[in-house]
């Protein structure tokens, strides 16, 4: 039921895409960026094109284990048949034969340093057999919604029939972030193994000079084949928004991996170029109402809150919307603290908030004014009143009048 639910999430937020600012070139074929407080994807370049991903597989491989594991701190022991099945073409973390370590210590050189060691003693020790772990990964891509991905392997090697694109790497990590488990270890830079092995973020691996600043990088998933090329799927924080990021197939030049070098030309892109934009100020008159018949002549109906938006440096006011309904006037009859009608701000035709309008201000009746306004009628009513008065007056005086003649006869 859950997993429905998350589809039915995705559904909504996936396809809702806004380009506008001009986007600096990039060293990465495929890029999608994601932002996840708005959710929808601001920019992307073949975003649904068929690549391979590399260890970005490695994801779905971490996703499976922590679901199908009911004890990620039970113990387990690293065994020759498990290390005999890694190619010697995979990056590994350095587990040794007869290491004692937890299923735990396992997603973490998983994904932290994206070791292949790990990966497959990981699938072999949860699920029994690398093949059975790859039908589950395929199993749980298809809960998730991914329509072009297709898992052989549970590292990411390239391999005829294994691969995805950078928009079911995004719903996929989407899925798994939800998972506390998950979230925690991507986001982990370090950590030490039960063992004693200490595992890095292949951030470093990929930058071993520290030239290139990833700081900014909140938690990351790195992958690399000749195929591939460098791959990046990375959480940021961009001016109060969080963001993801897919970068596939970007080469590298000496010991610059352009995939990082990417991520700081985006991040400096984004943070210059995005930003809460201030639509609507708090105070500000949206409409006025007449009143009639009262000590004021109009109200004015305001803004109660400011309203925001995460917007590009180029959007364009003429796409606020302001839409109030309720009372067209307003009378005496109105009392203090009454709702008298809603404001709704869209931008794009996407409400952005609606608040409900109250009345503020006492509404008394000014008899001036009532008179003014009616004073023919008024008038006739005095006309027929006193009509009515001396009618009743003659007609009582000739009664009282025959009365006295009738005793007198």
């Amino acid at each position: 039921m859950r997993g429905r639910k998350f589809l039915l999430l995705l559904l909504l937020l996936i396809p809702i895409k806004v380009f506008s600012l001009d986007y600096p070139n990039l060293n990465s074929k495929v890029v999608e960026i994601y932002d996840l407080n708005d959710a929808k994807v601001l920019y992307e370049i073949k975003a649904n094109d068929v690549n391979s991903i590399a260890s970005l597989t490695k994801i779905a491989t971490a996703m499976v284990a922590i679901e199908n594991i009911k004890n990620l701190d039970e113990k387990l022991t690293i065994t020759s048949s498990m290390l005999n099945l890694v190619s010697r073409e995979a990056h590994v973390a350095g587990l040794r034969v007869g290491n004692i370590v937890t299923y735990r210590d396992l997603l973490y050189a998983t994904l932290v340093t994206s070791g292949a060691d790990a990966a497959t003693s990981l699938a072999i020790a949860s699920s029994g057999s690398l093949s059975n772990h790859v039908n589950k990964m395929n199993e749980l891509a298809k809960k998730v919604g991914l329509v072009h991905t297709n898992f052989k392997n549970v590292v990411g090697l390239d391999e005829d029939n294994q691969y995805s694109t950078a928009d079911d790497v995004l719903k996929l990590l989407l899925y798994a972030l939800n998972n506390h488990t998950f979230k925690e270890i991507y986001t982990t830079k370090k950590y030490t193994l039960t063992n004693g092995l200490v595992v890095n973020t292949t951030l470093k691996l990929y930058d071993k000079n520290g030239t290139v600043d990833t700081s900014f990088i909140i938690g990351s998933k790195t992958g690399f084949t000749n195929k591939a090329g460098y791959c990046l799927a990375y959480l940021i924080d961009v001016n109060g928004h969080n963001m993801l990021i897919i970068t596939l197939n970007a080469n590298r030049i000496g010991n610059t991996y352009n995939s990082l070098i990417d991520a700081n030309t985006l991040v400096k892109f984004l943070k210059n170029n995005y930003k809460e934009e201030i639509l609507v100020e708090k105070g500000k008159l949206i409409k006025i109402l007449p009143v009639e018949l009262s000590n004021i002549d109009n109200y004015e109906i305001k803004a109660t809150n400011e309203v925001t938006k995460y917007l590009p440096s180029d959007y364009d006011i003429k796409d606020l919307k302001i839409v109030y309904e309720g009372n067209e006037k307003l009378n005496f009859k109105d009392d203090l603290q009454d709702k008298i009608g809603e404001v709704s701000y869209y931008y794009q035709n996407k409400l952005l908030l609606k608040e409900d309008v109250i009345l503020n201000e006492e509404i008394s009746i000014n008899i001036l004014k009532v008179i003014k306004r009616y004073y023919l009628v008024l008038i006739s009513v005095f006309i027929i009143i006193i009509c009515s008065v001396i009618y009743y007056h003659r007609k009582h005086t000739y009664k009282h009048k025959s009365n006295k003649i009738q005793n007198a006869i």
